[in-house]
């Protein structure tokens, strides 16, 4: 008999969990305790911007024609106790407020919720992203008969729905051969497909998330350290990046200078990771993090000093500033945490007048910070600006046409803070083009 799978939480990892277990061929039945975003995925409808996510989900959910029928989506934690085989937690873990540590009680809520529904030789799969040592203690909670594995998530925001159907690894933390038998099962297409099935302890699984995240963003912060010292060196943090690039125990990803990174995964997991270490004991293990973490928010601060050096090294009030970007990433509507709003938000304290523009980011940006100025489209956003800025690389925004934009604003001043911009093209249509860590001219 096939699985029938459930997701529990149905949030950015949730929801396209269940599309693509679904797309895999398995009866699946998501759950969440808000029955708006319940409405919504019933209808097809996802409540945030992933590319293919909307499609897959009308290929699959229940009552939307033509669809396999094979998805639904519940608040009721009897009919997924009832209806469950194989069950995956996908709830969120944010960071505590005012602390470093990671805020269990959404998980910590899903199990007790689920430990008094589930089925007997029922397995719980963990996906959150917790601390170090939570499976341990969240297998108490399950009842006799009932097995835990923990089974990371390593989701890309943008492209979300193929790092599932097509992970680059698939790694599961059990205690049982039959765990690990039921989750090879689950993911026998993948694993057909070539992608590595490892298999480790309880702590090894949790660590690898964290362990990861922590990894890119010390490459991350590290070209930016680097950047610093070009700016001082007079040297190019480009062209530094290719030639390192090349080494391979190095390679060229994730080595590109800017204004750092953001989002709902990096800064809180490498945060929750250190506190965590603390609690062991280990603390010292991980002190390099927060060198990495400071790294990484001085840059915001340094592009907004960069922009006031292009406006002549005075105030900010009544001058237009014009920034190209809100997510903190593009291919997604994500703005929590996004260095783009922040250096946005910190210009229009200090007196700017701020315009922002973002293909897929404007909604939520607007919620966050309602009192910057937003634009229809670039061209819009950069009318009358004394100075634009890039900080977030759409692909929109490389392929803008310089001339066109340079007639709209009041200088042609542009700041890429995110090194992804045609240099010689702006430049050769007039603007003054200035990147972290690149020569001026």
């Amino acid at each position: 008999m096939a699985l029938k799978i459930t997701v529990i939480g149905t949030g950015y990892l949730g929801a396209t969990h269940a599309a693509a277990m679904a797309e895999l061929g398995f009866e699946v039945l998501g759950l969440d305790v808000v029955p708006e975003k319940i409405e919504l995925l019933s209808s097809g409808r996802v409540p945030m911007y992933e590319p293919g996510l909307e499609e897959l989900l009308a290929k699959h959910v229940a009552g939307i024609e033509g669809s396999s029928g094979r998805l639904r989506f519940t608040t009721s934690w009897e009919e997924v106790g009832a209806f469950g085989d194989v069950h995956f937690v996908c709830v969120n873990t944010p960071q505590k407020h005012g602390e470093y540590a990671c805020d269990m009680s959404y998980v910590d809520a899903a199990f007790t919720s689920l430990a008094g529904v589930v089925r007997e030789g029922a397995l719980v799969v963990g996906k959150s992203t917790v601390p170090v040592g939570s499976a341990e203690r969240l297998a108490a909670l399950l009842p006799a008969g009932v097995e835990l594995a923990w089974n990371p998530e390593f989701l890309r925001e943008g492209f979300a729905v193929d790092d599932t159907l097509h992970p680059d690894r698939i790694v599961v933390g059990v205690r049982g051969e039959r765990a690990e038998k039921l989750l090879r099962e689950v993911y026998a297409v993948p694993v057909g497909e070539g992608s590595p099935f490892v298999v480790t302890d309880f702590p090894t699984a949790e660590l690898v998330k964290t362990a990861a995240n922590s990894f890119l963003a010390t490459k991350i912060s590290f070209i930016n350290a680097m950047a610093e010292v070009c700016e001082a060196a007079d040297g190019d943090v480009a062209k530094l990046a290719e030639a390192i690039g090349h080494d391979d125990r190095i390679g060229a990803k994730f080595l590109r200078a800017g204004i750092g990174f953001g989002g709902g995964c990096l800064p809180k997991d490498i945060r929750a990771f250190m506190a965590r270490a603390g609690e062991l004991g280990a603390d010292q293990a991980l002190t390099f993090l927060r060198e990495i973490d400071s790294i990484n928010m001085r840059r915001r601060g340094q592009m907004v000093e960069m922009a006031r050096e292009a406006l002549g090294g005075n105030s900010f009030l009544g001058r237009r500033v014009a920034v190209l970007g809100a997510t903190f990433k593009p291919d997604s509507d994500d703005v929590r945490d996004s260095p783009a709003l922040n250096v946005a938000g910190q210009i229009h304290l200090q007196g700017g007048q701020v315009t922002v523009y973002d293909p897929k980011g404007m909604e939520n940006a607007r919620r966050l910070f309602p009192t910057l100025g937003y634009a229809d489209s670039a061209l819009e956003a950069v009318r009358g600006a004394d100075v634009v800025l890039h900080l977030t690389e759409w692909r929109e925004f490389r392929e803008l046409d310089p001339a066109e934009l340079g007639e709209a604003v009041s200088a042609r001043i542009v700041l890429d803070g995110r090194n992804a911009l045609d240099a010689a093209r702006w430049r050769a249509a007039g603007w003054t083009y200035r990147a972290m860590g690149r020569p001026r001219a």
